[in-house]
């Protein structure tokens, strides 16, 4: 695991109502979504940055308003497509 320093001016962590620890956990679970809401991180590997179980995660997902499921229109499309018995 690798550690990762940051400077946080503490008038955040009051503004927030979070302690540091807090501070950081819910950091890095922010991340994590916004990464996998962007497609950069699998739903696996995001949980992994949030330090999360992947049920906690997509917990987290709902909290944050993105959808566990991430596919293209035209993912869904070709997909159907391939189904298509017409």
């Amino acid at each position: 695991m690798q550690n990762v320093s940051l400077e946080i001016p503490v008038t955040v962590f009051a503004a927030l109502g979070e302690s540091p620890d807090e501070f950081i956990s819910e950091m890095r679970i922010a991340a994590a979504v916004k990464w996998y809401e962007l497609g950069k991180l699998s739903q696996g590997k995001a949980a992994e940055v949030a330090g999360l179980s992947r049920s906690a995660f997509i917990e987290a997902l709902s909290r944050f308003k993105v959808s566990s499921i991430q596919i293209s229109t035209e993912e869904m499309d070709k997909e159907l497509a391939e189904y298509d018995i017409s």
